[in-house]
């Protein structure tokens, strides 16, 4: 029989999983009788813990929130995952959290058993992270924190807002969702003002108090939302866009890109649409020699243009090819179709 303190712990282990657990199923994991188990339960409130205890034949004790954090007990691989976790975050998209990150990771290495601390050192030592290209935004993690409360509670924002452009605007909005993309995050919103959805970049965000009252929930866009924002916010970019035709079935082409690169919709049963954009032509050309279908372009013509001369490109760069071509022509006002 595993001695108080020990037990005491033990219990604690158990309460902190999302279940409800009988005072038999405690007792029975405990190796202990169910008077022990009220005993240790009174214990663990007088300590400061909040058990709570429902009765009936689907009752049980469950641990509750409580003013103090009481002591979190992990599996190996939970503390494993939490190390590495903390680790990351030093570096991470969220700004003010690296000291208390560093602060955390201390007390957590401190007490990880040996085996633990050399899985977790090997992982350190033999993990190579690739630098980013461009160093992303970071954002207050009080201002998510308000966010995602007004996401909860369903609770309406005021807030200023700075377009990519630098400039200004007062919004309302009804707050649905928080979208963490690489190093920036999102907020997925209804916006009052437009009467559409909107996508906003937390870091460009100044809010406004108080807030708005609180709002009926409205059906989300869809169902995917990483996906609906990831669109948007690419799209929002681009500088040059594109209705591609392509001769293959809609769900074949929309199984070979992202929604950042584009949207499909179907034409007929073999020929479908895709609606996509880039910042360049270049881009765009790339995307299309992904598909591995046929396509036709007829729009814009800068794109057009530059298809003609890859395609020349290409044509002379294998044994065999075309023969070294003169000048390439000249953009048209209105470009012929280039097919692909």
């Amino acid at each position: 029989m595993l001695e108080t303190s020990a037990r005491l712990l033990r219990l604690l282990s158990l309460l902190q999983t999302p279940r409800d657990w009988t005072g038999a199923q405690l007792a029975e994991r405990l190796g202990v009788s169910g008077r022990t188990v009220r005993t240790d339960v009174e214990r663990l409130r007088t300590l400061g813990y909040p058990v709570t205890a429902t009765r009936g034949s689907v009752g049980g004790y469950r641990l509750g929130a409580g003013a103090s954090l009481p002591p979190l007990l992990l599996g190996d691989e939970e503390a494993v995952a939490v190390t590495v976790g903390l680790r990351i975050a030093v570096g991470g998209t969220i700004s003010g959290i690296e000291e208390a990150s560093l602060r955390a990771l201390a007390k957590l290495e401190q007490v990880l058993p040996a085996r633990l601390r050399r899985r977790v050192a090997a992982l350190q030592a033999y993990t190579v992270a690739v630098p980013r290209d461009v160093a992303g935004p970071v954002v207050d993690p009080t201002l998510l924190s308000v966010l995602a409360a007004a996401c909860r509670e369903r609770e309406g924002l005021r807030f200023d807002y700075a377009d990519h452009a630098g400039t200004g605007s007062r919004r309302d909005v009804e707050p649905y969702r928080l979208v963490n993309w690489g190093r920036r995050w999102y907020l997925l919103a209804y916006d009052l003002g437009r009467a559409d959805w909107r996508t906003f970049r937390v870091d460009r965000i100044t809010l406004r108090t108080p807030n708005n009252p609180r709002f009926a929930a409205r059906p989300l866009p869809t169902d995917d939302i990483a996906g609906y924002v990831s669109g948007r916010v690419s799209a929002a970019s681009w500088r040059y866009r594109a209705r591609i035709i392509v001769h293959a079935p809609a769900v074949e082409v929309a199984n070979r890109i992202t929604p950042a690169v584009g949207t499909v919709e179907p034409i007929d049963e073999r020929t479908c649409v895709l609606d996509t954009g880039a910042e360049s032509v270049e881009t765009l050309a790339v995307h299309l020699g992904l598909l591995n279908h046929d396509f036709t372009v007829t729009e814009p013509p800068e794109l057009v243009a530059y298809l003609r001369r890859l395609a020349r490109r290409y044509a002379i760069s294998v044994p065999g090819g075309a023969s070294p071509p003169g000048p390439a022509p000249p953009t048209p006002g209105r470009a012929d179709p280039a097919r692909g």
